[in-house]
């Protein structure tokens, strides 16, 4: 799977004072805990931080950082914001090894559109989720989730057990086979069959009174 990469530093003192100093120069405090090691210390740019803090789902997405080109998988676990100003001042990363379980938004691919015989007869894809969240293991994150349109046909439905998982991966909705898309008739069709429908009504009624 494409990781995201954070450049940071390490963070030599502690303590409020090392952490407003930092602030000051344009950085937010962190630190890096977990997966057996000692806890790091560190800073980050405020405004690539705030950068993807703004993309959204910072806390579901799989993050690089990279200390002084020293690089490790990480998922963000906290944010702290500023209660007036609602700007992040500090951050929490977990480190990740080969076997931890995260939660992640996987991106859905549509394959074979410009064969997929619902389509060219005049369908409409309807995309419903263009992303997945699945509980994955860290060694084996898929980059995408593929819907293969090669067959589909007007009116087919694409459900979550339609799709291949990786070993090891479930989605986080449990209990229900959600859509991921659908193929719907052009309005064209819909109203040519509504046209036919309303006719055929007709001619039964009609038969009822002879």
């Amino acid at each position: 799977m494409t990781e995201n990469t954070i450049n940071v530093m390490v963070r030599e003192n502690s303590g409020k004072g090392a952490a407003r100093t930092a602030r000051r120069e344009g950085l937010v405090p962190g630190v890096i805990y977990g997966g057996g090691k000692d806890p790091v210390s560190i800073n980050i740019p405020f405004n690539a931080l705030f950068t993807r803090l703004k993309a959204g789902k910072f806390l579901s997405t799989l993050l690089t950082v990279n200390i002084d080109g020293k690089k490790e998988k990480v998922i963000c676990r906290g944010v702290q914001r500023h209660v007036v100003k609602d700007l992040p001042t500090h951050v929490d990363f977990l480190r990740l090894s080969d076997k931890s379980r995260i939660n992640l938004f996987i991106p859905v691919v549509f394959e074979n559109e410009e064969t997929c015989p619902g389509l060219k007869k005049g369908g409409t894809l309807t995309v419903v989720r263009n992303e997945v969240e699945l509980k994955v293991t860290a060694n084996n994150i898929p980059d995408h989730l593929t819907v293969d349109l090669a067959e589909a046909q007007i009116g087919d439905v694409i459900h979550i057990s339609d799709i291949e998982l990786p070993a090891g991966t479930t989605p986080v909705i449990t209990g229900r086979d959600f859509v991921i898309a659908n193929i719907g008739s052009p309005s064209s069709l819909r109203s040519a069959d509504a046209e036919e429908d309303a006719e055929a009504a007709e001619d039964e009624a009609e038969a009822k009174d002879e």
